[in-house]
């Protein structure tokens, strides 16, 4: 019985050392949150600051798409971009729409045809200002037959351009 009670007390001890290294994991700092998560949470730097603006932005790559819903970029004068929003001809893109200081961005050519329901725009930054791109699509096809349901729900695009 000596036996089987060395092995569980061996057991134990290394449970709870593999325990103790599990929770040792930090961000970085001396001071953890004290909570575990199953899904890896991501942090990153904080943006870079548009010119006398007080919100951050990130800057602003070649292309714009649907992922970039919501977020807030940073584009340098003369700098270009493009916004490409995949539909499809039962759910098409409206027309990307610009409000607030639009003299900020000048359309440019696209480049190429884009497919039947994809939205798209490309633009240049010309001059000082904030932008907000605007798009919207239907959630659902409308119905192709008598007696089925229709949806009224809207997808909406939204992002923010600081030009500086």
């Amino acid at each position: 019985m000596r036996r089987t009670t060395f092995h569980f007390a061996s057991l134990a001890a290394a449970s709870l050392l593999l325990l103790a290294g599990c929770g040792s994991q930090g961000g970085g700092g001396d001071k953890g949150s004290g909570t575990v998560s199953a899904k890896p949470t991501q942090t990153s730097a904080p943006a870079p600051s548009a010119s006398g603006s007080s919100g951050s932005c990130a800057p602003l790559g070649a292309e714009l798409t649907a992922a970039d819903n919501g977020r807030t970029f940073c584009l340098a004068e003369d700098g270009a971009f493009r916004v490409t929003l995949k539909g499809t001809e039962q759910r098409p893109w409206k027309k990307i729409a610009a409000a607030g200081d639009t003299d900020a961005l000048k359309p440019i050519n696209y480049g190429f045809m884009l497919r039947t329901g994809y939205g798209g725009a490309a633009y240049q930054a010309v001059a000082s200002g904030t932008v907000t791109l605007s798009s919207t699509r239907p959630l659902c096809a409308e119905p192709t037959a008598p007696g089925q349901v229709s949806c009224k729900g809207i997808q909406e695009w939204q992002v923010t351009v600081k030009v500086n």
